[in-house]
């Protein structure tokens, strides 16, 4: 049984690779730019790249394989990726024969949606190891969605389920880059989120975002909302408060459709912690039918995005059957 993996991160925004130890966990990582503009030839030669590297980094080459968790719909064999939000150019790719035609040496090479890939990482290793039941959502340059039900990824029928980033919360509201008008992560996702701060800080001209950015406003990310709301500012706090309002409506739908009560938040996003998760736990109670309000909790996952890569190791780990099993 060999002791390492390699798990990929494929996100829009960055690229991250790690070398993992069955036992130990993360032992080497590495980020690139995705650079996803440039078209997916482009993008997979810098995943090759990524894995490449960090199977140099084990010792004595002993690595059972690489797990790469990718955003858009997986197919049932974990081979294929098909139309990933924010990735320009890209239709139906086989990821696994065009990656391992890239690689230096014969491994296997597994791939499943990046959020399944969260979920099960947060199943072996963080906040999930409390439930065998939860919803995963991840919070990112995206939103994604994992469903681990009694310590299985639930799949759909043709591995493509719980996309909650393109669940409706306002069928006139506007567009996610997958196109579905009103759609969570038009409202959550990354950019989007960024953008309604700019849009509302033309009344807030002694924001403390102003000071953060330089004045540039094009470089507010979360991460300056996430400052700035920590030196009490007004609209900082209220841009975020708005984000966990639209998350609680859209996991009281998913809490509604499933009936599983315990949902772990994770991705870049979720470091806004309980700015956001504050005002979604407040709203999260009016939007489940009133049988299924008992237990209700949303978890922030503490391992932030190292959760992802360590399910993309356990990916490679376990082969294509993968799941959390009996941890």
């Amino acid at each position: 049984m060999k002791p390492y993996a390699v798990g990929v991160d494929l996100g829009g925004t960055n690229l991250k690779g790690a070398l993992v130890d069955r036992e130990e966990g993360l032992l080497e990582r590495t980020q690139y730019a995705t650079e996803a503009d440039q078209g997916p030839e482009h993008v997979v030669d810098r995943i090759g790249a990524i894995a490449e590297e960090m199977v140099a980094a084990a010792p004595n080459s002993s690595v059972a394989g690489v797990g790469i968790g990718a955003p858009g719909a997986v197919n049932w064999n974990r081979t294929t990726v098909s139309r990933p939000p924010n990735f320009p150019g890209w239709e139906t790719i086989n990821l696994q024969s065009v990656l391992q035609s890239r690689l230096d040496r014969d491994l296997p090479v597994i791939v499943e949606n990046d959020a399944n890939v969260a979920g099960l990482g947060s199943a072996f290793y963080g906040t999930g190891q409390r439930s065998d039941s939860f919803i995963m959502v991840t919070l990112g340059t995206g939103v994604g969605g994992a469903i681990i039900y009694q310590n299985k990824i639930f799949r759909g029928s043709t591995g493509g389920a719980a996309e909650i980033g393109h669940m409706t919360i306002d069928y006139e509201g506007p567009f996610a880059n997958s196109g579905v008008s009103g759609a969570i992560e038009g409202y959550l996702g990354q950019e989007f989120l960024a953008q309604h701060a700019r849009d509302r800080l033309v009344n807030y001209p002694d924001s403390a975002v102003h000071d953060l950015v330089d004045g540039d406003l094009e470089q507010i990310t979360p991460r300056t909302l996430y400052e700035a709301a920590n030196q009490e500012d007004e609209l900082a706090r209220e841009v975020l408060e708005w984000a966990g309002h639209k998350l609680g409506c859209v996991l009281g739908s998913a809490v509604n459709l499933l009936d599983i009560r315990t949902i772990v938040v994770g991705g870049g996003v979720s470091a806004a912690g309980d700015y956001i998760l504050e005002p979604a736990r407040a709203v999260l109670p009016r939007f489940v039918v009133p049988g299924l309000r008992e237990n209700l909790r949303i978890l922030r996952e503490e391992l932030g995005n190292e959760v992802s890569l360590l399910g993309a190791a356990r990916l490679a780990f376990e082969g294509e059957q993968a799941q959390v099993g009996s941890r």
